[in-house]
């Protein structure tokens, strides 16, 4: 009989949806939640990709692009009720300064990062059972105003929906992850040829002298599925990354 088998697992008989599961920390946090117990419930707009994973997880799959509001809607009608979680990740930040802003992927980051968690907010009541979660993906980056005032002021609104939907969602929990930079596939097409050496100045920078992975930010979000305890909370994990940089 295998390990995952005879432990006690924290999510058995629970439902985790995962918006954006095929790769990075979304595939991690389903992976780390079937290893708990979970049913786990995945969309991701590559279909390929998508269905590899749901077939290594033994999930149930939708193809979509989660910013089309209309298709996110027939997704949760459809979801068997309850659910128990729901984790909603997207694609990476976009700097730029004011005078370069190109105002449609400005326009398609505020709805992935600001619409988006609002959508499945209004979706997840009646759907997710209370005390259940909700989690949302944020950043630490964008904390420094030469960032850019657009994904600053991203940055900035999250943790102010996360507090106030966790009032208004209440009892269903609702928290939010603010990672610094994360080793993922993503990671590596935004930075192409300087990935090698962004690493190796995080290993020698960072005072846990290694670079943070989806599998930690995957641990955190598992941790706060089954926490019933902690809501409306921003958590930071990067690894020290804003003691060093800040």
């Amino acid at each position: 009989m295998s390990t995952t088998a005879t432990r006690n697992q924290t999510l058995r008989g629970q439902t985790v949806v995962v918006i954006g599961g095929s790769a990075g920390i979304g595939l991690e946090t389903a992976r780390r939640a079937h290893e708990e117990g979970a049913a786990v419930v995945l969309t991701a707009r590559n279909p390929e990709r998508l269905r590899s994973v749901g077939l290594e997880l033994g999930a149930r799959t939708a193809a979509f692009d989660a910013t089309d509001f209309e298709q996110l809607g027939r997704f949760f009608a459809e979801l068997p009720k309850p659910i128990d979680h729901v984790m909603v990740t997207g694609p990476g930040p976009y700097y730029a300064p004011v005078a370069e802003l190109d105002f449609d992927k400005a326009r398609h980051s505020v709805e992935a990062h600001l619409f988006l968690p609002l959508q499945v907010a209004r979706h997840a009541m009646g759907r997710v059972r209370p005390g259940g979660t909700l989690l949302f993906m944020g950043g630490t980056g964008g904390r420094r105003p030469a960032a850019g005032a657009l994904i600053t002021a991203l940055t900035a609104a999250l943790p102010a929906l996360t507090k106030n939907l966790a009032l208004e969602l209440a009892p269903i929990r609702v928290n939010l992850l603010a990672a610094g930079f994360v080793d993922t596939p993503l990671s590596a097409t935004l930075m192409g040829e300087q990935l090698d050496a962004r690493r190796e100045q995080l290993r020698t920078a960072l005072p846990i002298r290694r670079v943070v992975g989806p599998a930690d930010i995957a641990a955190l979000a598992v941790h706060l599925m089954t926490n019933t305890a902690v809501t409306g909370a921003t958590l930071d994990i990067d690894g020290g990354q804003q003691l060093v940089e800040g």
